[in-house]
């Protein structure tokens, strides 16, 4: 039996452990019930669980790093694809994963292995702001191989991505309201024709 401290208790019957736990207002944890007696601590079972969670947590942020992917190439590969396979390997490095590059040589192409090495120079070349090589290239048999690691993030291009998502568009202001008045000429009096310019009335003189 383990003590909260981790220091040994020694060997104790299930009752004296569990007597132990209860008077120290504490849990009685199996941790290795594979082993021969059994291993039990005595612990704050929910700070035990959180503690666990934590480790697995931290050496699962350790093996991202340890991640290892492969692109493959062809001598002959076409333009299109080799940016798909560079495309493929800027997102494992930009995710902190290193990237192992194969380029196998198939029938006669081995006559010509410069062919090979050109495309492989071509994709460090384009992958030169997110990774290096760990070593020249350097045939292996039939097969060209490389380890590219990724940049320090301080000095790694931003993934393409990121870099070409357009900003979010700035809110348009609302148009002010614009009150339509129609104003209407106000109807002439009946019996008024100055409007038109006629005297509305005459007057007759008489001689005298």
């Amino acid at each position: 039996m383990v003590d909260a401290d981790g220091s040994q208790v020694g060997i104790l019957s299930i009752g004296d452990a569990l007597t132990l736990a209860r008077a120290r207002g504490v849990d009685l944890v199996e941790v290795a019930p594979n082993a021969e007696p059994p291993v039990c601590r005595v612990v704050d079972y929910g700070k035990y669980r959180y503690e666990q969670a934590k480790k697995e947590k931290e050496s699962k942020k350790n093996q991202h790093t340890s991640l290892l992917k492969e692109v493959q190439l062809s001598a002959r590969i076409d333009p299109h694809d080799l940016g798909v396979k560079v495309g493929h390997a800027i997102d494992f490095l930009c995710e902190d994963m290193k990237v192992k590059v194969a380029l196998r040589f198939r029938g006669r192409e081995m006559a010509h292995t410069e062919v090979g090495f050109q495309v492989v120079d071509s994709f460090l070349e384009k992958v030169a702001p997110y990774g290096q090589s760990d070593f020249q290239p350097k045939l292996n048999g039939r097969t060209i191989v490389l380890m590219v690691s990724p940049l320090p993030k301080n000095k790694r291009a931003k993934h393409p991505d990121a870099a070409q998502q357009p900003k979010a568009p700035a809110k348009a202001a609302a148009p002010k309201a614009t009150a339509a008045i129609t104003a209407e000429p106000p109807a002439p009096p009946a019996d008024d024709q100055s409007l038109s310019g006629t005297p509305a009335f005459q007057v007759e003189s008489t001689g005298v």
